[in-house]
């Protein structure tokens, strides 16, 4: 409880409930087969704030725990660990973010976010206006460099860089806080073994199947892989979309080749791949969070989902629509519109459902690191 007094940010009787529940499935133990966090429940007697806060990261919300519980509602006991710990982690990113009010700002704010997109549009608007004619936004450009005779260069990538490395810093720095006040140390942070097992679980998904061979329970009670599945498409179509990126880098920063590229180019290729995977993954994901049982939810981080599975869905509409209509009058419009929503998700990252990957990772490597632990103690 010290800590939890410490950082005095949690209501004494909201604290009570959470350590209440987590000692009920201590004593149950019948869902620990289920994914990481009930062993990990189980090495603990006692439980802290930075306890809770890391056994909270370590739930992919699967939602197995609260169908199998017979103590959840409605039993007078009322247990409901995954409503739980997702109030729990979404009260986290405010906990550990740098600064923590841009969170209550920024994180299920549509009014917010839709203003930054607007004030981003009317600032790349601003720049078309002061560096030439206004008509070249609705003339058609083609040809190498076409994109930078509507925007200049420094102008569209110098504010992106700036913002995507603060936003970096600041997911890193709550990241760092995180880690700390869960007793990680810089020593355990850098344990190959550790680290690589994470990644694995990570970007497996490893306990997004709900302890069994069908699936998470999710959006009810049946076992389904589709959860699973669209994770997957949006977190690829993320690291393609990053290759598309970097390749684009590389040819016109080395080679001096400018965009637009062919369309089998691979900057083309793997960023048209990249989109429509997200688009396919966060417009299902969405349809299942519609459909999904709202008795394991936590309605305030539901707003945090669709908030964030929107805004990257209207980024990948508005790139597609790029590519498909770059050689005609709509090219420069369409330019303004989804730069402005890239920039609208570099503000809100450090402040999104985003965040959860670098809070999660971390609690992935302190759950190898006591399994670890755990077997060196048992002589294995």
């Amino acid at each position: 409880m010290a800590g939890a007094e410490r950082l005095g940010q949690v209501p004494a009787e909201k604290l009570n409930n959470w350590i209440w529940q987590l000692e009920v499935c201590n004593a149950c133990r019948y869902c620990e087969g289920y994914c990481a966090v009930f062993p990990a429940l189980e090495r603990r007697r006692t439980f802290t704030l930075a306890d809770i806060d890391y056994l909270a990261n370590l739930c992919f919300d699967c939602r197995a725990c609260y169908y199998a519980c017979m103590f959840a509602p409605p039993h007078e006991f009322g247990v409901n660990i995954p409503q739980m710990l997702s109030e729990v982690r979404r009260e986290t990113y405010a906990r550990y973010a740098l600064p923590a009010v841009f969170t209550r700002l920024l994180a299920s704010n549509w009014l917010a976010v839709g203003g930054l997109i607007v004030l981003s549009a009317l600032f790349f608007l601003a720049v078309v206006a002061a560096t030439g004619d206004v008509g070249r936004l609705f003339a058609t450009q083609v040809g190498p460099g076409a994109f930078y005779r509507i925007i200049p260069y420094a102008l569209m990538s110098g504010p992106a860089l700036v913002i995507s490395l603060v936003g970096l810093a600041l997911l890193v720095g709550g990241g760092v806080r995180f880690w700390w006040r869960t007793r990680g140390s810089v020593a355990d942070y850098v344990s190959p073994g550790a680290l690589l097992k994470a990644a694995t679980d990570a970007l497996g998904l490893r306990y997004l199947t709900g302890g069994g061979a069908g699936g998470c329970t999710y959006p009810g009670e049946r076992p389904s892989f589709a959860r699973f599945v669209f994770h997957h498409l949006v977190f690829w179509g993320f690291i393609s979309a990053l290759v598309a990126t970097t390749a684009a880098f590389i040819q016109q920063d080395f080679l001096g080749w400018y965009p637009p590229y062919p369309l089998l180019s691979v900057p083309v290729i793997t960023g048209s791949l990249g989109g429509i995977a997200m688009i396919v993954g966060c417009a299902d994901l969405l349809y299942l969070k519609r459909r999904s049982d709202p008795a394991p939810a936590d309605t305030p981080l539901l707003r945090m989902d669709y908030l964030f599975l929107w805004l990257l869905l209207l980024i990948n509409v508005t790139g597609m629509a790029l590519l498909l209509l770059r050689e005609t009058p709509a090219m420069g419009s369409l330019l303004v519109i989804h730069l402005a929503t890239v920039f609208g998700l570099y503000f809100v990252l450090p402040y999104s459902k985003f965040a959860h990957f670098v809070y999660r990772y971390a609690a992935l490597i302190q759950n190898r690191l006591e399994e670890r632990r755990e077997s060196a103690r048992a002589g294995h």
